[in-house]
């Protein structure tokens, strides 16, 4: 895990000074150079602002604004291509016109050498790589931001991957992410829309989720729950997980030797059925998300792989997603309830599922949620596309100012994800029949006997905490009252703005005063003919009115320089 730290306007991030300038750049050239100037950071682009030529400007205006965004994350590295690809599946952080464009970010990168990654492995386990490996292939056969995967072969002669984490990607990741909180926190000051878009948390989050993707013990426990959750399933394949050639920087797993999903004519050549292939693949995430409430989040065709007699095989666990059963059992009850056009129940179950800051307009929602289902829903099930469903609930949230959670989109992007695999493998596919009987599992669940005692136990043992706690929290309350130990504190939000521009105003005002003071007091010297004298005139009268003239200047170039007089 990485620890970010509020710093002031003079702090830690300064340290950085070469690397912040090469973000602020970049954030200039891909047309935000508003932003560095709200942010009153425009010291920091003294170099490189010269560089963009006027055609390159005209190309980059005819860009979006979010492909602006990916564009300049690109080109900023490791750290800000993964804050992309992460919040691309966070609704509840960034607007949804950003979700699709930031989608697109690509992690792929120049492998480094070799004996780079020799060095991280014997730094990792105290050997060589040849004490641990009895082979290991120097060229990569995968390299991206983070780390880069080699084939190798196992003392007791296995065949083996081993990722490897780059190095100096931890030291890398730290002087971004306090630079970002920098940032972050500048935008909340300074800026009341992005202070809707709660920045700071932004990079909040994205620290915690970046700290559990560099670490590969994470991963290497996501493989194991895995396999111990589908032991029973012949259909379905984990690869095993070697722990002792296992640390945070090196992971090492077994070799599959199978077709990507994606390579349809292989598939065919080697005699494998789609249609089984793709009703397995859908069912393996569906019993994942309903049965277990634990998802693979990452099921793009490059991480699923067929092996022979059609049994599926997930590669890459660094992305997982999970699911509460009071979630899975929401998600439901708003999938039953659109399904049988019942607006206002839908609209209290996606309620339910969504965070909101403040509650939304029920009527203009319901309004919403009813001509959402008009759109996308009054047609046959086998025309109905899951994809363009997520799309048409996040629009609509998004309207109301609702945020779907991250676990939730990620399910609902998982489902859409494949079903466009399954749709290319089989033409006929349909996901909403597949996922028809796990659906139906759900909603009965709530009724079997041992569920029901067990929501019942809950129920009154939660009702005996309370009635316990209750007494003495309230002693406890009445203590403090006594003890004038308890004080309500009242805080204005949004009010920042204002009082920097009152402040500014009362400085300005408090400067002039000053100033003609000055030229008053000078006057009257001069006139009193106060010695010193020079040439008849009083010295101090002179330095006083050099003075004012000085203070004059400096307070006029103050107001021209923020554009108004």
């Amino acid at each position: 895990m990485f620890s970010i730290r509020k710093i002031g306007i003079i702090g830690r991030t300064y340290r950085h000074l070469q690397r912040y300038r090469q973000i602020l750049t970049v954030l200039f050239k891909y047309g935000f150079g508003n932003l560095v100037e709200v942010l009153k950071i425009e010291q920091y682009l003294e170099i490189g602002l010269n560089m963009i030529s006027k055609k390159r400007r005209d190309r980059l205006e005819k860009l979006s604004k979010a492909e602006r965004v990916r564009l300049a994350l690109e080109e900023l590295g490791p750290t800000f291509i993964k804050l992309g690809q992460i919040l691309s599946t966070r609704p509840d952080l960034i607007p949804v016109d950003f979700i699709n464009e930031l989608s697109k970010l690509q992690d792929m990168v120049p492998p480094c050498s070799f004996d780079e990654a020799s060095n991280i492995i014997e730094t990792e386990f105290g050997f060589p790589p040849e004490k641990i490996f009895n082979f290991i292939d120097k060229t990569p056969m995968a390299s991206a931001s983070i780390g880069q995967v080699y084939r190798a072969r196992l003392k007791d002669s296995e065949e083996v991957v081993v990722k490897v984490q780059r190095p100096g990607i931890r030291k890398i990741i730290e002087v971004d992410l306090e630079i970002m909180f920098h940032l972050a926190t500048l935008m909340e000051r300074h800026i009341e829309e992005m202070a809707l878009h709660r920045p700071v948390k932004v990079v909040e989050e994205f620290s915690r989720t970046i700290g559990r993707e560099i670490d590969y013990n994470i991963e290497a426990s996501n493989m194991e729950r895995f396999a111990r959750e589908f032991l029973d399933d012949s259909t379905i394949y984990i690869p095993k997980v070697f722990r002792e050639a296992t640390t945070s920087r090196v992971i090492t797993m077994e070799f599959v030797d199978g077709i990507k999903v994606s390579e349809i004519d292989k598939l065919d050549n080697a005699g494998l059925d789609k249609k089984i292939i793709i009703s397995r693949g859908a069912n393996l995430y569906l019993r994942q998300v309903f049965e277990h409430g634990f998802f693979h989040a990452d099921p793009h065709p490059g991480n699923i792989y067929v092996l022979p007699n059609n049994v599926i095989c997930l590669l890459d666990y660094g992305m997982v997603g999970s699911v509460d059963r009071q979630t899975r059992e929401d998600f439901v009850d708003l999938i039953d309830h659109v399904v049988h056009k019942d607006s206002t129940r839908a609209t209290q179950a996606l309620l339910k599922l969504t965070i909101y800051d403040e509650d939304p307009d029920m009527r203009t929602l319901e309004r919403g949620v009813s001509e959402f289902m008009s759109l996308h829903l009054y047609k046959s099930l086998k025309d109905i596309e899951i994809g363009k469903i997520l799309q048409g609930l996040l629009e609509l949230a998004s309207r109301h100012r609702l945020r779907i959670p991250a676990d939730i989109f990620l399910m609902m992007k998982v489902f859409s994800t494949i079903e466009g695999v399954g749709l290319r493998l089989n033409p006929d596919f349909d996901m909403i029949a597949q996922a028809a009987p796990f659906i139906e599992k759900v909603k009965s669940a709530r009724f079997y006997p041992k569920r029901i005692a067990e929501d019942i136990i809950g129920l009154i043992s939660a009702t005996f905490q309370f009635v316990q706690q209750f007494p003495k929290d309230a002693l406890e309350i009445t203590r403090l009252i006594k003890q004038q130990k308890l004080s309500i504190r009242f805080e204005h939000k949004g009010f920042e703005p204002v009082l920097e521009t009152y402040n500014q105003i009362s400085n300005r005002i408090s400067f002039s005063i000053v100033i003609a003071s000055l030229i008053i007091g000078s006057a009257l010297i001069v006139f009193a003919k106060t010695p010193p004298l020079f040439h008849g005139l009083s010295i101090i009268g002179i330095i006083g009115f050099i003075s004012a003239a000085i203070m004059g200047i400096w307070l006029l170039v103050a107001i021209l320089r923020k554009g108004r007089l």
